[in-house]
C-alpha cells in the first residue's frame, strides 16, 4: 500500500466496519468503510468543481471529524493537501496561501475572518469553502467546468507542508504518497502497532507530528485515532479512559503541561484499570530532558519513547526501541524505516563517537522544496536529504542531538527562523540592530527571545516591541524577553554573532 487511497481502500475491504476515527467533541465516529465513502465524495465533488489532478487545496481548521476527512480524502483524491497553521502570524499565512498556488480553502468560522484578512493581499481567486465540523464542507452549488483525476501513483504529490527554514520565510517540502504511507508505516513499526491500537491525537494536523504520526500511522496499521479539536490537559487522561487509547503522541511543553496538575487527577495512575489500556507516550518534535523523561514514567508508570522527525521526512526517522529493549535518556534512539548517517564537514562518513551533521535516505523523504530549486539543491547531498542537524551515535547505533547547522528555535515543537522575527523588528522605526536567538526554557524546550540596539535619536520599550512582533508573525513566535543593547557582536564581515548573544544576556 503506497499510496492514501490504496490504504484506504484496503481497509474499507479487510475490516469495513472497523472504527477508524473517534470525534470527541461531537460524539461521532466513522469506520474503514465509511472513510471510503467520505473520501470518494470529496473526490467527486473537486471533480465537479474542475479542480485538477495535482492542484492545491487547503485547509484552516482546527483537528476534528472533518478536518481528517478532508485531510486524508483530498490526497486520495490524486489532488495535493496543504495544511495552513492556525496559530501562524498573517506575514507567513499569507506567504504560504500565495506560494503555495492554493486553488481551494477549507475554513471553519472560528478562522473566516483571519482568512478574509489574509486573502486581500492575494493576487489570484480562490475559492473559499465553509466547513462545519459537524455537517462538513457548504459545497457550492454551482458546477464548474469539471475534471477527471486518474488515481494517484506512489510518486504522486500529495502533500505540501510549510516549515520554517533559516533564510526566513517557511519552505514548502513537497511530499509524495510514498513517502506519505512510508512514514505512517514507520511510526507503525517503530512502536509495534496493531490493529487493536488506538491514537489519542492531541497535536494539530497542520504539523507533520500530528499528521503522520497519529493519522497516516493509524490508516496504514488499520488502528483508530481518537481526535478532539485541540489539546486539553485536563481531558487528556479522562479521553484516554474513555475511549482505551493505548499511546499518544506528544511534545515536552505538553508533557510538562501534564506533570504539572498529575495530582489533581482522580486517577491512580499505575494501578486504575481504566489506564491499563496506555502502553506508551511517544516524545518529538523538541528535545526531552532527561529529568523530565523520568518525572513522566515516575508519575504516569509507562514509557516515554524518544523519537526524531521532521517535516521533510515525513515524521519518524529514528525511535528508541519499545520495551523490553533498552532506551537511552537522550538519545532518540535507532534509525527506523530509513538510513541515517553523520558526515563530516568533507561529506565524508564518520565513525561511532564522531561527531557530524545528520544526512537520512529513505522512501520518506521528500521529493523537493516547492518552486525552490536552489533550497533543494543545497538540501541534497546525492541521495541523501540534509537534515542540518549535529549529532553523533555511540557503539550500539543509538543517535545524540548535539546542536544545530541551522539557526531554527524549537518552541513547544515548532521551528521558527530567527531571521523572521530579525525581519519583523528591522521594520520598526527605531531599530538600528536586531537578533533572535533560542534560550533553554523548561516549559517550550526554547524560548524565543531578541537582543535590539535603539536609534539614536528613537525611543522604544519592550511592550511596543513585542506588540508590534505579534502583529505580525502571531504570539508563539513573537519574544517573550527584549533586550536593549548598546551594540551587539559581530564578526568581520560585520554579521551579528548569535553564538555570542547567550553570553551577552548573562552578562546582564
Amino acid at each position: 500500500m503506497h499510496t492514501i487511497r490504496q490504504c484506504i481502500e484496503h481497509h474499507a475491504a479487510e475490516r469495513a466496519d472497523k472504527t477508524f476515527l473517534i470525534a470527541p467533541d461531537i460524539e461521532q465516529d466513522l469506520s474503514f468503510a465509511q472513510l471510503k465513502t467520505k473520501a470518494d465524495l470529496i473526490g467527486n465533488q473537486l471533480d465537479r468543481l474542475g479542480v485538477e489532478q495535482g492542484a492545491k487545496v487547503a485547509f484552516l481548521l482546527n483537528n476534528g471529524y472533518w478536518t481528517a476527512q478532508i485531510f486524508l480524502g483530498v490526497m486520495a483524491s490524486n489532488r495535493v493537501i496543504v495544511p495552513l497553521n492556525a496559530v501562524a502570524g498573517a506575514t507567513q499565512l499569507q506567504h504560504v496561501l500565495s506560494h503555495s498556488d492554493a486553488e481551494i480553502v477549507f475554513v471553519s468560522a472560528e478562522y473566516r475572518d483571519k482568512l478574509k484578512e489574509l486573502m486581500t493581499v492575494i493576487d489570484r481567486e480562490i475559492l473559499v469553502i465553509d466547513c462545519d465540523d459537524m455537517n462538513g464542507p457548504e459545497w457550492p452549488e454551482f458546477s464548474g467546468r469539471g475534471a477527471t483525476a486518474d488515481a494517484p501513483a506512489s510518486d504522486d504529490a500529495a502533500l505540501l507542508l510549510y516549515t520554517s527554514g533559516s533564510t526566513g520565510l517557511p519552505k514548502g517540502a513537497v511530499l509524495s504518497h510514498l513517502a506519505v504511507t512510508s512514514g505512517g508505516a514507520n511510526v507503525a513499526g517503530g512502536h509495534q502497532l496493531d490493529q487493536d491500537d488506538r491514537a489519542l491525537c492531541v497535536l494539530p494536523v497542520y504539523h507533520i507530528n500530528g499528521a503522520m504520526v497519529t493519522v497516516s500511522a493509524p490508516l496504514v496499521s488499520g488502528s483508530s485515532v481518537v481526535m478532539p479539536c485541540r489539546f486539553s490537559a485536563r481531558t487528556f487522561w479522562t479521553l484516554v479512559a474513555q475511549y482505551q487509547c493505548s499511546w499518544s503522541s506528544v511534545v515536552p511543553t505538553i508533557i510538562k503541561y501534564l506533570l504539572d496538575r498529575a495530582h489533581q487527577e482522580e486517577f491512580n495512575f499505575g494501578h486504575d484499570k481504566r489506564l491499563s489500556c496506555f502502553r506508551f507516550g511517544r516524545s518529538a518534535s523538541a528535545p526531552l530532558p532527561a529529568v523530565v523523561l523520568k518525572q513522566w514514567e515516575d508519575t504516569f508508570h509507562v514509557p516515554m519513547i524518544e523519537t526524531l522527525g521532521l517535516t521533510e521526512t515525513a515524521g519518524t526517522v529514528a525511535t528508541n526501541p519499545m520495551p523490553p529493549l533498552p532506551r537511552k535518556p537522550a538519545s532518540v534512539g535507532l534509525p527506523y524505516g530509513n538510513e541515517i548517517e553523520l558526515v563530516d564537514e568533507k561529506g565524508d562518513f564518520c565513525s561511532a563517537g564522531v561527531p557530524g551533521e545528520l544526512v537520512i535516505k529513505g522512501d520518506n523523504v521528500l521529493n523537493h522544496y516547492y518552486k525552490n530549486p536552489e533550497a533543494t539543491q543545497a538540501a541534497f547531498m546525492g541521495e541523501w536529504f540534509r537534515t542540518g542537524d549535529l549529532g553523533k551515535k555511540d557503539k550500539d547505533g543509538y543517535l545524540f542531538i548535539t546542536g544545530r547547522l541551522k539557526e531554527l528555535i524549537i518552541r513547544g515543537g515548532e521551528n521558527i527562523a530567527p531571521r523572521e522575527i530579525d525581519d519583523v523588528l528591522y521594520k520598526h522605526d527605531a531599530i538600528l540592530e536586531a537578533a533572535a536567538i533560542g534560550v533553554d526554557d523548561d516549559n517550550y524546550g526554547q524560548e524565543v527571545v531578541a537582543c535590539v540596539v535603539v536609534r539614536d535619536g528613537y525611543n522604544c520599550n519592550e511592550q511596543e516591541l513585542k506588540d508590534f512582533c505579534e502583529a505580525s508573525v502571531g504570539k508563539y513566535k513573537a519574544p517573550k524577553t527584549i533586550y536593549f543593547f548598546d551594540d551587539l557582536p559581530k564578526g568581520p564581515s560585520g554579521k551579528i554573532l548569535r553564538l555570542k548573544l547567550p553570553d551577552l544576556i548573562a552578562s546582564l
